[in-house]
């Protein structure tokens, strides 16, 4: 195990969303923190117990809730946050699915919902409803019910099914 210095900065590489960061950061800072300050800001500050689930990110391919990891063991990394997902303007399927199942309310827990949604249907593109239910169990919304954000998970999975080119 590594010892830093008391008010030590490390330099930390990462790759957020396809571009490139280096930032200097005293070892103990949470990623939650570096990415909010790098301008990701979609990636919400809820609980820093790792119980709500709103600063969920895609790390090196999997779901993580960025308030557990310090930034210097994201060294790196490639990061995928809600800013990441919609491309040209246009909005991904499952922030889509959000939008037309009404899948949110005050949307604080929205962005962290969709990245473990994401997660969820990259691992598994037709979840059941019970699925759907135990991959966002790590989430939590008090606003919706959880109904509608069910629904939501359902048309993105239909959503990104229709992308994918058929095989003849």
């Amino acid at each position: 195990m590594k010892v830093f210095e008391k008010d030590q900065k490390v330099k930390v590489h990462l790759k957020v969303n396809g571009q490139d960061y280096e930032v200097e950061t005293e070892p103990r800072r949470l990623l939650v923190h570096v990415l909010r300050e790098l301008g990701f800001t979609g990636v919400h500050i809820g609980c820093d117990t790792s119980n709500c689930g709103a600063c969920t990110v895609i790390m090196d391919g999997r779901s993580v809730k960025s308030c557990t990891i310090l930034a210097v063991e994201a060294d790196g990394a490639e990061i995928t946050t809600i800013e990441g997902l919609a491309k040209d303007g246009k909005l991904h399927p499952i922030q889509e699915a959000f939008w037309e199942k009404h899948g949110l309310q005050c949307g604080y827990c929205t962005p962290g919902m969709i990245m473990e949604a994401y997660w969820l249907l990259k691992e598994n593109p037709n979840p059941t409803e019970e699925e759907i239910r135990e991959g966002i169990s790590g989430n939590l919304c008090r606003c919706t019910g959880y109904q509608n954000i069910i629904e939501a998970v359902k048309l993105a999975s239909e959503k990104l099914r229709m992308e994918i080119p058929k095989a003849h």
